[in-house]
């Protein structure tokens, strides 16, 4: 059972290893790129898969959201960052239910709905 555990685990992180490099683009040296922001939220993957004993979010993970949203610091921003979480919800197997709870579960308030069915273009703020 444990091997089962640890080999979904490495499976996990090699897919979104995959999804990082390509979703990844360049960006200026201030903005924060869809890969670093993925990267930031590697902790989340297991959450938001619902894998097994993954009832909430660690704090590594809460961290990485913190990280992403402050660093998300203009409108571009932002609008850039929706479409590669949309494309990496769908390679990786996000839960739309489990990525709407991450604010409130990690006491975070964001401007932004962590909403798949969201158009990435109507974000304003």
């Amino acid at each position: 059972m444990e091997k089962k555990k640890v080999t979904l685990m490495v499976w996990s992180i090699l897919g979104l290893g995959l999804a990082i490099m390509v979703l990844g683009r360049s960006a200026p040296e201030n903005d924060i790129t869809c890969q670093q922001a993925l990267t930031d939220l590697l902790p989340c993957t297991p959450f938001l898969k619902a894998d097994a004993g993954a009832d909430q979010p660690g704090v590594p993970c809460c961290l990485g959201v913190q990280t992403v949203f402050q660093a998300a610091n203009t409108t571009q921003i932002r609008r850039d960052l929706c479409g590669c979480f949309k494309k990496a919800a769908v390679v990786l197997g996000v839960k739309p239910e489990r990525a709407k709870q991450i604010p409130t579960l990690c006491n975070i308030a964001l401007t932004i709905p962590i909403d798949p069915s969201i158009d990435c273009s109507t974000i304003n703020n």
